[in-house]
């Protein structure tokens, strides 16, 4: 069964909760970073992306700027933007997007349950992109972005949440880009034990985003555990930061794909190539797929729809990563014919999250394709081709877990986005 306990939260002021929090770091590149952190001096993005704080020129993963990310979180501390809980708490919290809310418990999570499988994974991680984190997490002594768990939805801790939401929340704000964000405090001896007793019941929980977080996490505990061969089990460090909501509040967004070239290949003979596997009919504007086992492709222009053959879908039914849109696309297209053989790391296929709708990929695709030249004239630089998603849904990420199986890269794309900065897990050194 699932380990998930309370722990002593190191949170910023009521006053100061919206100006901390900040979207996850990953959700920005450095250029992005850098303007979003612009005469927000509290935002917690500062800390989470601490490059920000240096010249463009600087190596963002110089132990140097780590360093400075440990400072800031220390000075601001010291200044009365965060305290420190006196006893381990629970909390609960609820993000409302575009009418639809859902509700989660902010909590540690086991080392030992990831280790084991009882927290399962649904994707492989990058080392590189490991290695920022656990330099972030090592040098700050501290867990600042929560890793997005799911679980398979119990009455009792439903029931748990329905009294405390009755309640006056602890923090109550509503971001610039629309999600109202309400948070508990769970600290009455009484339901924190109804809560841990509930959370006992679960059987595993599953990581839907922040697998990078988490491996890290995993990591620099592993590094502690090196370091303090008498650990007991109970050190802080065994344990990662996390909120946890049940499967039935989820949905998931659609993650959409950009190659920048066609392999060598000429759009029609490309086109020609899909028909062996879909049926391809022309769309008369921007295809955001409506079924499973659609696709939309964008390529010289057009939009087309296309939709995977009776035999295929019958000879992928069967197998929990197969069946998923994401994998055929990768295994009959991306792989086969542009020579997109590791989507992890093929530096020509970029990866764009649902919530950037359908005309980013236009952009993106008329960026590639074209190129503006010093004399402001337009030349050609070769065709590139997008595709717009169905999908996965949540019980396709269980299933897939469920069965120790991996799906491929960048599958899902959750919103709303969890905020760093709102809770940070300190551990010891």
């Amino acid at each position: 069964m699932a380990v998930v306990k309370p722990f002593r939260a190191f949170r910023p002021t009521e006053a100061l909760a919206k100006d901390v929090a900040a979207l996850p770091y990953d959700v920005y590149s450095r250029e992005e970073a850098a303007e979003a952190v612009k005469g927000k001096p509290l935002s917690f993005l500062n800390i989470d992306r601490p490059e920000t704080q240096f010249p463009p020129t600087q190596d963002m993963y110089a132990m140097s700027v780590y360093e400075k990310a440990a400072e800031m979180l220390r000075k601001e501390e010291a200044d009365g933007v965060f305290v420190r809980e006196d006893k381990p708490c629970y909390y609960v919290w609820s993000l409302t997007w575009k009418g639809r809310t859902q509700t989660g418990i902010c909590a540690l999570s086991s080392v030992d349950d990831y280790l084991s499988g009882v927290c399962k994974k649904h994707e492989n991680t990058v080392a590189e992109k490991e290695l920022d984190r656990i330099h972030h997490v090592d040098v700050c002594s501290a867990q600042t972005g929560p890793i997005f768990l799911c679980y398979r939805r119990q009455d009792a801790i439903e029931a748990v949440v329905t009294r405390v939401r009755r309640n006056t929340p602890l923090y109550d704000f509503t971001e610039d880009d629309g999600v109202h964000h309400e948070v508990w405090r769970i600290s009455d001896e009484a339901t924190v034990e109804a809560l841990a007793e509930a959370f006992e019941k679960v059987p595993n929980t599953y990581i839907a985003d922040g697998h990078h977080r988490a491996a890290s996490a995993v990591k620099v505990a592993l590094k502690r555990r090196e370091a303090h061969p008498d650990y007991t089990g109970k050190e802080e460090f065994n344990y990662f930061l996390s909120v946890l909501f049940p499967d039935s509040e989820l949905e998931i967004l659609p993650y959409n794909r950009v190659v920048k070239d066609l392999n060598g290949l000429k759009p029609a003979d490309f086109m020609e190539s899909l028909e062996e596997y879909f049926e391809v009919i022309p769309a008369p504007s921007a295809v955001s797929p409506g079924n499973k086992g659609n696709v939309g492709i964008y390529l010289d222009g057009k939009w087309f729809l296309l939709t995977l053959r009776d035999e295929m879908v019958s000879e992928r039914r069967s197998d929990p990563v197969k069946t998923l849109d994401v994998s055929m696309l990768q295994e009959l297209v991306l792989s086969p014919m542009l020579g997109i053989e590791d989507p992890r790391t093929d530096h020509r296929i970029q990866f764009v999250g649902g919530i950037r709708g359908v005309k980013e990929l236009e952009k993106l695709v008329n960026r590639y394709t074209y190129d503006k030249v010093m004399d402001g004239t337009i030349e050609e630089r070769g065709p590139a081709v997008a595709f717009s998603m169905y999908p996965t849904s949540i019980s396709e990420l269980l299933r897939v877990a469920d069965a120790g199986r991996l799906m491929p890269p960048k599958s899902t794309w959750f919103e709303p986005k969890l905020r760093s900065g709102l809770f940070i897990h300190e551990i010891e050194r």
